[in-house]
C-alpha cells in the first residue's frame, strides 16, 4: 500500500530571505512507501511482541530490567540513525524493530507493573501522539514522511513512531481482551480496519497523511495478534499454534533480515530525488 504523496516544504520566494537550513540532509531518512515498508513494518511489530514476551521470560531481568535494557540498546542505533546523511535499510529498520519492542514494554510496564487501566493508558498515548503531531506540524508545517530530511523533523518521527507502538500495544490489547475475539479473529479485526483505511483513501480521498499514520497504528495490533497466534500455547485452553517466542522470533527476524539485505543490495524502497527538486513549489 502507499498511502502518502509527496508534500511541498517552505522555501525562500524569489529575491526573498533564505531561511536557514536546520541541518538539512541531502536525501531522506525514510524509506519510499512500497509493499517491502508495510510488509517489513509488520513483521517488526511482530518480533515486537513476541521478543517482548521472550525477553521478560527468559532473561531474568524482570520486565523493568528488560525495558531499560533495551531502552539503551535504542538509544544507540538512534544515534547511529541520526548521524547517517540518507536513508539506510541496515540502520532504519532495527531501529524500527527496536522501537517496537521498546513501545511494547512501556505499554506493558504501565499496566502490569504500575496497574494503570488500558482504558487510561490508551487515552495518554492517543493525547500524546496527537501532541507530538500538533507541534511537529506548527513547526514544520508538514508531517509528511517524505520530507524527513532535518534534524528536527527526524525528531518527531521518531518520537511518533515510539508512540504509535506504545498506543497500538494498549488499544490492541484494550480491544482484545474487551471483545474477547481471540488472536485469529483480532488480526483479520486490524487487516480489515486497515483495508478500510486504504479504501478510504483510494476511493473517497482520505488524506494521504493521517491514511498513512492510522493504518501505521493498527499494524502495530494487527503483527502483535499474528505474534501471540503463533506463540502461544495450543490446546488446554491456549489460542495459539504453540511455536513458542523463541521460534517465533528466531523466524521473523530472519525474514526481517533477508528483506533488509535484499533491500540494501536492490535499493528498491529509494528514490533518490535532490531536495530542492522534491521541495519545488
Amino acid at each position: 500500500m502507499t498511502y502518502e504523496t509527496s508534500e511541498t516544504s517552505a522555501v525562500p520566494e524569489a529575491g526573498g530571505p533564505v531561511a536557514p537550513a536546520r541541518h538539512r540532509f541531502r536525501w531522506n531518512k525514510v524509506p519510499e512507501l512500497t509493499v517491502y515498508f508495510w510488509i517489513i513494518k509488520v513483521l517488526c511489530t511482530t518480533v515486537g511482541e513476541t521478543a517482548a514476551d521472550l525477553l521478560n521470560e527468559k532473561a531474568g531481568l524482570g520486565l523493568t530490567g528488560v525495558s531499560v535494557l533495551m531502552s539503551a540498546l535504542l538509544a544507540v542505533v538512534l544515534v547511529v540513525q541520526f548521524r547517517t546523511t540518507a536513508y539506510r535499510a541496515g540502520v532504519y529498520w532495527p531501529a524500527v524493530a527496536l522501537i517496537s519492542v521498546v513501545g511494547t514494554l512501556i505499554s506493558d510496564n504501565l499496566t502490569d507493573n504500575m496497574g494503570v487501566p488500558l482504558e487510561t493508558s490508551t487515552a495518554v498515548f492517543a493525547v500524546l501522539l496527537a501532541i507530538v503531531f500538533v507541534v511537529w506540524y506548527r513547526r514544520e508545517r508538514t508531517l509528511s514522511i517524505h520530507s524527513i530530511d532535518t534534524t528536527s523533523r527526524e525528531s518527531f518521527y521518531w518520537l511518533a513512531v515510539l508512540f504509535t507502538f506504545a498506543l497500538g500495544t494498549a488499544a490492541g490489547d484494550l480491544v482484545s481482551e474487551r471483545m474477547d475475539l481471540g488472536y485469529w479473529l483480532s488480526a483479520v479485526l486490524f487487516a480489515v480496519a486497515i483495508a478500510a483505511v486504504a479504501i478510504a483513501h483510494f476511493a473517497l480521498g482520505l488524506d494521504a497523511v493521517w491514511s498513512f499514520w492510522i493504518a501505521y497504528i493498527l499494524t502495530r495490533p494487527l503483527g502483535a495478534s499474528i505474534g501471540d497466534y503463533l506463540s502461544q500455547p495450543t490446546g488446554d485452553g491456549g489460542l495459539g499454534l504453540g511455536l513458542g517466542t523463541v521460534i517465533t522470533s528466531a523466524l521473523f527476524l530472519a525474514v526481517i533480515l533477508g528483506l533488509v539485505v535484499y533491500l540494501s543490495v536492490t535499493r528498491k524502497d529509494v528514490t533518490e530525488v535532490e531536495p530542492a527538486a522534491r521541495h519545488a513549489a
